[in-house]
């Protein structure tokens, strides 16, 4: 694996290749895999989903400091979504927030990695987020103030589309509009899966694109993992003006271990140890 110096994401828009995020966001499925099964506990499906746009936004887009995580002119990433926060964990240990070892905190008691995160416990985590419907309105607030403050840092959210059947959301995109924040930059980790099945089944969200942009968003809609696009979305992101950006991440719950792939009941299991031989023999790690 390749080590970059924290130094290193001080600037957006690195020179990284695909080749390289695809080989890091291999090494975060099997962090994630790892952690929920030694704590038999956790979310390890929408983990999976989320983990080509995070990696993608803290090693190739967003501006932050590991050593210094409360940096000012810092871009900032908020996980409404916080059920899936071994995705984040993964990629701030990485990229130096804290060393690889305290992954195995993980849900642990008086350990620094709770099941959601905690702004008080975790370096590098910009709010406490888990009940779902509440990250995206703190991304608003932090949008507007960095606004007021004639800031040039960017708030970039991800939410969930069972998230997205929570009304907070819809009175946080409706602000996001009115406040003409172009400093904000939604993911929707659109995986269509949550804990009881189908989001079509439980409480359709659709159609996400022209509600989003009947809220007066700027919306784009990308495979979430296809790296390509996924940069492209957030390059094009920079250029918009007055409006808010939605990313609609088209994206597979378990993406990576065949037999977790599209399947609902992965939501917040953990693999029991012979699965996770299994699971991570197929994303290429001698076990």
């Amino acid at each position: 694996m390749v080590k970059f110096e924290p130094s290193f994401f001080k600037e957006r828009n690195r020179d990284i290749d695909e080749v390289t995020l695809r080989a890091i966001a291999r090494e975060v499925r099997k962090d994630i895999l790892k952690m929920t099964s030694e704590a038999q506990s956790g979310h390890p499906g929408g983990a999976m989903s989320a983990a080509d746009i995070i990696v993608t936004l803290y090693y190739y887009k967003m501006r932050h400091d590991p050593e210094n995580p409360k940096w000012e002119d810092r871009d900032r990433f908020v996980l409404s979504k916080g059920h899936v926060c071994p995705a984040l964990y993964s990629v701030l240990a990485r990229t130096s927030y804290f060393p690889l070892e305290k992954l195995h905190e993980f849900r642990k008691i008086d350990g620094s990695l709770q099941g959601h995160p905690d702004m008080k416990k975790t370096p590098g985590i910009e709010i406490s987020t888990g009940s779902l419907g509440h990250g995206i309105g703190a991304a608003v607030g932090m949008a507007l103030g960095l606004k007021l403050n004639k800031s040039d840092s960017t708030v970039y959210c991800m939410i969930g589309d069972g998230e997205a059947q929570e009304g907070s959301v819809w009175e946080a995109s409706m602000a996001a509009s009115h406040y003409n924040l172009d400093n904000l930059v939604v993911i929707l980790d659109n995986n269509n899966l949550q804990i009881d099945g189908p989001v079509d089944d439980v409480m359709s969200i659709y159609p996400a694109m022209e509600k989003w942009r009947a809220f007066g968003w700027h919306v784009i809609e990308i495979d979430g993992h296809n790296f390509r696009e996924i940069i492209g979305a957030l390059d094009e992101a920079d250029n918009v003006k007055f409006k808010p950006t939605m990313i609609v991440a088209k994206t597979v719950k378990g993406k990576g271990v065949s037999f977790m792939e599209n399947r609902a009941e992965w939501h917040g299991k953990a693999l029991p140890p012979e699965l996770l031989k299994e699971a991570l023999k197929e994303l290429g790690e001698i076990v």
